[in-house]
């Protein structure tokens, strides 16, 4: 364990987090950058004496259950997990939780693809990454929580403007089973992430349909190919479907694309233009 260099290494990751990136207010006098120590201690679940002895290079060497918990209040990249349990002398086993950092390689091909709709979802089915595109046809994502973004919560919880389930998918209720037998093997990959088990109780108090599927013990399902989406302003539009895994990060990118010529290309078109402005409500 390498004592000087973890409490360096906090410091350094605590610093770089404002109170806003973790729903925290920012105060009238704050003297430090970044959270204050009692605040990484307190969303990292451990006292604040404990955390701060290990800022100081004076704590005994720390759990694993308390490094996880380190990773997540310090909201610590993959590469940056695995630091941290090299520096504390506990050599990284497999990820507790899914990945939500996506390459810059992929964000970069996400915005080489201006006539394509594009996303990436994390193995919970939450959007965490998009593209201008793909705001447009959907929704606008950057506009939304955490939460909201999770597309296999509101295919079965909502919400559903217009009754229109999930953006009016075609195939909404094929995309809600194929989301529920994934997300039951993402259950299995993570069965120590709260943020998975706490998602999958939700789904289960909250919608029959959701507790139907998750008792079937179903873990694969086709892919739809081809779907068409119901938008508000330019009616239907049918578009194909690729999924391209990126296993490393056990994530999805998702591209939606419109035979050449189509009328669907030509409402991809205007989308583009149109962005995520909304010309149906009165200025």
């Amino acid at each position: 364990m390498n004592r000087r260099e973890l409490g360096e290494f906090l410091r350094s990751r605590r610093e770089r987090i404002t109170p806003a990136d973790v729903g925290l207010p920012a105060g009238a006098r704050r003297r430090t950058p970044g959270l204050r120590r009692e605040e990484a201690a307190q969303l990292a679940f451990i006292s604040t004496e404990y955390y701060t002895r290990l800022e100081q290079a004076r704590a005994p060497r720390p759990s694993r259950e308390v490094l996880a918990g380190l990773a997540r209040a310090l909201r610590l990249s993959d590469a940056e997990r695995d630091h941290l349990h090299h520096l504390a002398g506990a050599p990284p086993g497999p990820p507790s939780g899914p990945s939500r950092e996506v390459r810059q390689s992929i964000l970069d091909l996400l915005h080489r693809l201006p006539q394509a709709a594009a996303l990436v979802m994390s193995a919970t089915y939450e959007v965490i990454a998009w593209n201008d595109l793909a705001a447009a046809l959907m929704e606008d994502f950057s506009a939304l929580s955490r939460r909201d973004r999770n597309l296999v919560r509101r295919a079965f919880l909502g919400p559903h403007p217009q009754d229109r389930r999930l953006y009016g998918l075609s195939d909404s209720d094929a995309f809600a089973r194929t989301a529920a037998r994934h997300l039951r093997a993402t259950a299995a990959r993570y069965p120590d992430d709260p943020e998975v088990a706490e998602l999958v109780q939700e789904l289960l108090s909250g919608s029959r349909e959701f507790a139907d599927l998750w008792a079937s013990h179903d873990v694969c399902a086709e892919p739809t190919l081809c779907k068409t989406l119901q938008h508000p302003l330019v009616g239907p539009i049918t578009v194909d479907c690729d999924v391209l895994d990126i296993t490393d990060r056990d994530q999805r990118v998702v591209i939606y694309t419109a035979a050449p010529g189509s009328p669907a290309e030509e409402a991809l078109r205007l989308l583009s233009v149109i962005g995520t402005q909304r010309l149906d409500v009165p200025g």
